[in-house]
């Protein structure tokens, strides 16, 4: 039934969007970084709330006071289904980009959202278009946009956290930004192991301290990717013991 009225729900919402657009085009005309703002909080609070309440799922979030608000920062993530961009958004400050994978740049609607919040498409068997999308990424970094990426790289349905790929973390140390590692649990239990229902869930999202590369030294951060999952595989095995 959840799945029933989430899907009616994503139609209606992608009725209401179409005006939208436009409105949002001729914004970006005279103020790129209040289309991204007014876009991601149309997303979230149109979108990704009532999607959230609809599915059933109890968010509890920690680490609040991790959430930088004064600067932008690159925002780490392990990636365990589609239900991480909906928790991770919610709790996101302003503006926030995501990077996904460039499949999802194909998709209708969803892509073009996407493109109004800077979203970067990352093409993982292209080098040269992988290299200009983090250049781009880093200076969205530099110019006040928090980004969220999944080092994994997939979706991961294992108990242990896969490697993550270090290229990932140039760009927090190129654009001389923090490192805000992420833990997620349970978000898979919404959707992915009860494919192709939605059922209701305990989600925990925990924000850990912020790391600063400049405050590393040259060996820590060239091994900055060991580090980060480390400190996200504690926290995830942790929180599973509330949910």
């Amino acid at each position: 039934m959840r799945t029933i009225v989430v899907g009616i729900y994503l139609v209606l919402y992608t009725i209401i969007s179409i005006p939208l657009f436009l409105i949002f085009f001729i914004v970006g005309k005279f103020n790129e970084r209040a289309k991204a703002v007014i876009s991601q909080k149309i997303v979230i609070n149109l979108g990704f709330r009532p999607i959230l309440f609809i599915s059933g799922v109890k968010l509890t979030v920690k680490g609040k006071e991790n959430i930088l608000k004064d600067q932008s920062a690159l925002y780490v993530f392990n990636h365990k289904g589609f239900f991480d961009i909906l928790v991770c958004y919610t709790t996101a400050p302003y503006p926030t980009a995501f990077v996904s994978k460039v499949e999802i740049g194909k998709v209708p609607m969803v892509s073009l959202w996407m493109k109004y919040m800077n979203c970067l498409f990352l093409e993982r068997d292209d080098i040269k278009k992988g290299l200009q999308t983090i250049l781009e990424g880093i200076e969205l970094l530099k110019n006040g946009t928090s980004i969220y990426i999944a080092p994994e790289g997939t979706r991961n349905s294992g108990e242990e956290l896969l490697e993550f790929h270090e290229a990932s973390f140039k760009l927090a140390e190129k654009s001389k930004r923090p490192i805000v590692p992420i833990a997620l649990n349970n978000t898979d239990v919404v959707f992915e192991r009860h494919l192709p229902w939605i059922h209701k869930a305990h989600v925990i999202i925990e924000y850990c301290e912020p790391i600063y590369m400049d405050t590393l030294e040259r060996a820590e951060r060239k091994r900055i990717g060991k580090t980060v999952r480390g400190i996200l595989s504690e926290k995830v095995k942790a929180n599973a013991l509330e949910v």
